[in-house]
C-alpha cells in the first residue's frame, strides 16, 4: 500500500522501493532495541507507545507531498514496526493458555490478515468517495485510536482475570511465559 500511495503523490518508483527497503533495515535494530527494553519497561507500555507512534506516523502521512517525507515515513515505520511485531507476539504468547498456543496463533494469523484488508479497504473506499489519497490514509489514523482502545481494555482484562485467579491461587504471570499454580511457589 505504501508504494501505491507514494506512486499517487508522484513520486519516483525506484526512491520508493529503496525506502521500503530501508524499512526493513531499520526494522531489524529497532526490533532488538525493543526487546532489551521490554526487560526495563513493561511490554504492554512499549506496544503502547508503538501504537501511538503509529497513529502518529500515519498523521504525518496525511501530509506527505515530497520523496523526502516519504524516506522519513519509511525510517519512522521501520523504527516501530519490528518492535511492535516482536512485542506483541512475545506479549500474546504469555498471556494465552501454553496447551493451546497453535490455535491462538493462528487466530493472531488470521486477525492480521483481516487488518490488513479492512485497513486497505478502509483506505481506498475514503480516498475513492473525497478523490483525495492523503485522506484515505488519514483514516489509519482513526484505526489506530480504535487499536489502542482495544488493547487497553485487553491489558485490563487481563490484569482483572490475574486478580481474579490470584484469589484461587493461580496467575498468569507476565514477566514469563509460564502458569504459577499455588503460593508462594516459583
Amino acid at each position: 500500500m505504501a508504494t501505491a500511495y507514494g506512486s499517487a503523490l508522484g513520486l519516483d518508483s525506484t526512491g520508493l522501493l529503496l525506502a521500503l527497503l530501508v524499512t526493513q533495515i531499520v526494522a531489524f535494530p529497532c526490533a532488538i532495541i525493543f526487546g532489551r527494553l521490554s526487560y526495563k519497561v513493561s511490554t504492554e507500555k512499549l506496544i503502547l507507545v508503538c501504537i501511538v507512534a503509529y497513529l502518529g506516523i500515519a498523521v504525518f502521512a496525511i501530509f506527505l507531498r515530497s520523496q523526502l517525507q516519504f524516506w522519513i515515513l519509511a525510517i519512522l515505520v521501520g523504527m516501530f514496526q519490528g518492535g511492535i511485531q516482536a512485542l506483541s507476539r512475545s506479549y500474546f504468547t504469555k498471556i494465552i493458555p501454553e496447551e493451546k498456543n497453535g490455535e491462538y496463533f493462528g487466530l493472531m494469523d488470521i486477525c492480521g490478515k483481516g487488518a490488513s484488508f479492512l485497513g486497505t479497504t478502509v483506505v481506498s473506499i475514503v480516498s475513492q468517495l473525497t478523490g483525495d489519497i492523503n485522506k484515505g490514509v488519514g483514516m489509519i489514523a482513526v484505526l489506530f485510536c480504535i487499536g489502542i482502545v482495544v488493547f487497553l481494555q485487553a491489558v485490563s482484562a487481563a490484569k482483572n482475570y490475574n486478580e481474579e485467579k490470584a484469589g484461587a491461587g493461580m496467575t498468569i504471570d507476565t514477566d514469563s511465559v509460564n502458569v504459577v499454580k499455588g503460593v508462594g511457589m516459583p
